[in-house]
């Protein structure tokens, strides 16, 4: 007998669990796309936008996933046979790199590995050692959602500014929007991405791409910015259809502005950072105390580097994959995949998980999670420490 029968919970790092009025926002008949409110709420939008990334620059809305984002960012940065350096720590540093090297540009890349951040000091060195300035931007992300590593990007401002280079930063933050504390201007940012579904509790469709004004400036002329992908018209339209290229996205609209009235007029921005992080602590409590009598570990040992959005582990001897099978056909909860972690088809591709924590998640839904996979765990007869719900619950009880 399956206990799956019920309300699902999607646990995966996008989409992430989307608010019923969200929805409901969305439920509801197309609208005069010329004026009226369409006009007045993409107006209000696009100053909610810079508001969730604490920016004064400019923002355009892209329908498109993050990998839009990623390509909308580098037509408008680079003209064919510029140069980037990629900083990577997981699948999705080397997906921007790749998406760059197939739009035709030289990328250097930084490759990190699975388990550590981007070391400053390295890129401090490498940007030293392009005396003739030829590297126009620095990309990197801000949490990788393969990884769940969470990258110090002031940090990485400050070994730019150390190295006296003119390269712009170039920050994903796609899978922490909206749930990791993060700060555009203040953190010197030129250009930075997102996307609607994961923090942002939209369904996916809608790519972001920030941009300062020196980023305008430095990248003015860039030649692979084609008519749909160019920034400036959605930047400074005349008229409403060029903030999107043509038809807006209107049920997106609809639901995106009552996403981020959640988030920043009900819930106010730094309580739903701090909501991210308790959950977080949570997770990797459970995670900690399982790992005592079992072949499990959380992906990144220090917890400064973890992202606060998803959590990336390993259970061994297959136990990940089975695990999350238990979850989905007994229990109505689906993990996420890993992604990037072992070879697929390999045996060491069983190995690896991911658990999202991000959006519109409270305490009931991630204890709840939790709880599952402990018996999942049992069920499969997966060795492991006892104490993890206990654990979890005492995080959620202290913080």
């Amino acid at each position: 007998m399956s206990l799956a029968h019920g309300r699902p919970y999607l646990a995966i790092p996008g989409p992430s669990a989307m608010p019923d009025r969200v929805l409901r926002a969305m439920h509801r008949a197309a609208p005069n796309i010329y004026e009226g409110e369409i006009v007045t709420q993409t107006a209000g939008i696009l100053t909610d936008l810079r508001r969730v990334a604490l920016s004064s620059g400019h923002v355009a809305i892209y329908i498109a996933n993050g990998h839009g984002a990623w390509e909308a960012a580098i037509a408008n940065m680079f003209s064919r046979g510029d140069r980037a350096l990629v900083m990577a720590t997981g699948r999705f540093g080397i997906g921007w790199a790749e998406h760059a090297r197939a739009m035709g540009i030289e990328v250097d890349l930084l490759d990190f590995g699975l388990n550590s951040p981007a070391d400053p000091a390295q890129l401090e060195a490498a940007l030293r050692a392009d005396t003739g300035h030829k590297i126009k931007a620095v990309l990197v992300t801000h949490l990788d959602t393969a990884t769940s590593i969470r990258n110090n990007i002031p940090a990485m401002r400050a070994a730019i500014d150390a190295a006296g280079h003119p390269a712009l930063l170039a920050v994903d933050c796609i899978a922490s929007l909206g749930c990791d504390e993060f700060r555009f201007d203040d953190w010197g940012v030129d250009v930075m991405v997102a996307a609607s579904q994961k923090g942002l509790m939209v369904p996916p469709g809608l790519g972001f791409v920030w941009a300062s004004d020196t980023a305008l400036t430095r990248c003015k002329g860039a030649d692979l910015a084609t008519p749909y992908w160019n920034w400036h018209p959605r930047f400074f339209a005349e008229q409403h259809y060029m903030h999107f290229g043509g038809t807006a996205p209107t049920h997106h609209l609809f639901g995106l502005a009552e996403s981020l009235k959640m988030i920043l007029d009900e819930e106010g921005l730094p309580q739903v950072w701090a909501r991210h992080a308790t959950l977080a602590r949570t997770v990797w409590a459970a995670f900690e105390a399982w790992g005592q009598g079992g072949d499990i570990a959380l992906n990144v040992a220090d917890p400064v580097f973890r992202g606060h959005s998803v959590t990336a582990a390993r259970i061994g001897g297959g136990g990940a994959s089975r695990l999350r099978a238990w979850c989905e056909a007994e229990a109505g909860v689906t993990l996420g995949i890993g992604l990037g972690m072992a070879a697929p088809g390999s045996a060491a591709a069983d190995d690896f998980l991911r658990v999202a924590h991000m959006g519109h998640v409270n305490a009931h839904m991630t204890l709840g999670v939790l709880g599952v996979m402990e018996a999942g765990m049992q069920a499969l007869g997966i060795p492991h420490g006892a104490g993890g719900i206990a654990a979890a619950a005492a995080a959620i009880a202290g913080r």
